[in-house]
């Protein structure tokens, strides 16, 4: 091992580099390493640059590594992006024509149903082998430990267990990081062009230590890094709890995902670990707006989307009509906030029925008649229109159909109560965002949501038996929240500047990284 431990990371996004961050694996690939830096680290990061992100100004092309990939040899550039030269960290990506295959900058493609993750599996297949290639060839120096993010790295695994020629990698010590275990990026072993046979012919390997615990015809990435790497970890202690017991549908419980026998061995074994994330505090938190400013910021955000939008969308205009109303009127009694993607995960309890014909969220906005509630959001076309028909038949409620990260400060900075009722939630970013600048979080208790928020101390938590007993709760808890903040605005305020108060640094992840994972 080197004098200082050299730590390579592999991941499909780093939020480092501008237009390469989808979700929050993202932001997580481009603050871990700096910490770990800070603490001694060295750390290099590496990912595809689709087709685009080896063109920028600081790039520097490095050199080619061969790739024999899926019958022929391709070349893979590997570029090295000068971001932040006395972080302590190196930025790198890897270029071959595969990585565009959606189009420059498309980070993740849509397949058909019916050929589930096809296109990105075999881009991620070319990535690991390529990035692995790269490892080898010495451009990043001598590597300690092998840290893979989500499925889109796993293969990795797999390559340096079974392909003779990375034997002289087996002496990387290996980590898995899981961050969306729902997405697994299952592929047959053979018979189709995407397909492990197809990507490594020459490949010999144990089809039961890679298969999918479900589909024996088929490799599983992330079970194969759950099975082969030293360590696993997830991003919250109670979320590598809860991923050790199966899936119930009946009680609305998010668990394995299907992977639960494999990660109870693995929990058994001593190599399951859940880190919370951290957040950055080193900037100031955003400012709080007055009613009048906060809404007439909106109204002109909103209005520029209107003007960029052709045709003219029917959402915009309804939340632009609302808030010039809203700017008439004087600040209501509640401001309730929530941020982040309109998926399953995110709304499926906002949109229960807690009585027939009534959603959460209608039930909501009928009790909220001293508030109003703001909703920034953008994903799914199915649960935007269910969003946009609710706004259009309740006045207290404003749905900003976008992601503003501008919009996004003015909200967390605003709000007096912010919503987070995710079915299951390995982490979260938004409710610490919240907390950040003192408002309160009403969450469902469960993954990193229950490890963050604290019940009646600095924010308030919500669960129940079942689907429809959880909305009903989310609903009553509200209520009971409401109340508390009308009724007892001292204990309400206590609770905010607890929140307000509350930390979760990136230095303490950080150091728990070491200890646990890499040592």
């Amino acid at each position: 091992m080197s004098e200082r431990q050299h730590i390579c990371m592999l991941a499909a996004e780093n939020a480092a580099i501008p237009g390469a961050k989808v979700g929050g694996i993202g932001d997580v690939v481009r603050d871990i390493p700096l910490s770990l830096a800070a603490h001694g680290a060295e750390v290099s990061v590496v990912i595809p640059a689709y087709g685009l992100f080896h063109q920028a100004a600081d790039a520097t092309l490095l050199q080619h590594v061969s790739v024999p990939f899926a019958g022929a040899t391709l070349s893979a550039a590997v570029y090295e992006r000068f971001i932040g030269r006395d972080t302590g960290v190196r930025y790198f990506v890897l270029e071959a024509d595969t990585f565009s295959a959606c189009g420059a900058g498309c980070v993740y493609c849509n397949d058909p149903d019916h050929e589930p993750f096809a296109t990105d599996a075999t881009k991620f297949a070319l990535f690991s082998l390529a990035a692995l290639r790269c490892i080898q060839s010495g451009v990043l120096g001598p590597v300690d430990v092998l840290h893979l993010h989500d499925w889109h790295s796993a293969l990795c695994a797999v390559l340096i267990e079974y392909a003779p020629e990375f034997d002289d990698l087996k002496s990387l010590r290996t980590v898995f990081s899981i961050h969306n275990l729902a997405m697994q990026g299952i592929r047959p072993f053979a018979g189709h062009g995407s397909s492990l046979n197809a990507w490594y012919p020459e490949l010999i390997y144990d089809q039961d230590r890679l298969a999918d615990p479900r589909w024996s015809d088929c490799i599983n990435p992330m079970v194969s890094a759950i099975r082969l790497c030293h360590k696993l970890h997830t991003v919250s202690p109670t979320y590598a709890e809860e991923i050790v017991s199966p899936n119930n549908v009946d009680s609305g419980f998010h668990g394995g995902e299907g992977l639960e026998q494999d990660l109870q061995i693995a929990f058994n074994e001593g190599r399951l670990s859940g880190i919370i994330n951290g957040i950055d505090y080193a900037l100031s938190p955003p400012a709080k707006h007055p009613w009048p400013p906060l809404i007439n910021r909106i109204s002109n955000r909103v209005l520029g989307w209107l003007g960029e939008s052709e045709p003219m969308r029917s959402v915009d205009y309804l939340a632009h009509q609302r808030t010039l109303r809203w700017c008439d009127s004087s600040k209501p009694e509640h401001v309730l906030t929530s941020i982040g993607r309109l998926t399953e995960q995110k709304m499926a309890l906002m949109l229960e029925q807690v009585s027939p014909g009534v959603s959460a969220l209608e039930a909501i906005l009928k009790e909220l008649d001293k508030g109003v509630f703001i909703l920034l959001a953008s994903g799914s076309a199915e649960l935007e229109n269910a969003c946009q028909k609710i706004a259009a038949h309740h006045e207290n409620f404003l749905f900003l159909n976008r992601f503003d990260a501008e919009v996004a400060d003015w909200l967390y900075a605003s709000g007096d109560l912010f919503l987070m009722p995710s079915s299951f939630e390995p982490c979260g970013i938004s409710q610490m965002m919240a907390m950040r600048c003192g408002q309160p979080c009403l969450v469902h208790a469960v993954g990193g949501l229950k490890d963050t928020v604290v019940d009646n101390h600095d924010g308030f938590h919500f669960n129940g038996g079942s689907r429809t007993e959880k909305a009903q709760h989310l609903v009553a808890r509200l209520s009971d929240v409401l109340q508390l903040r009308e009724n007892s605005p001292d204990a309400y305020a206590r609770i905010s500047e607890a929140a307000r108060e509350k930390r979760f640094t990136w230095k303490d992840s950080a150091e728990t990284y070491q200890k646990v994972l890499y040592s």
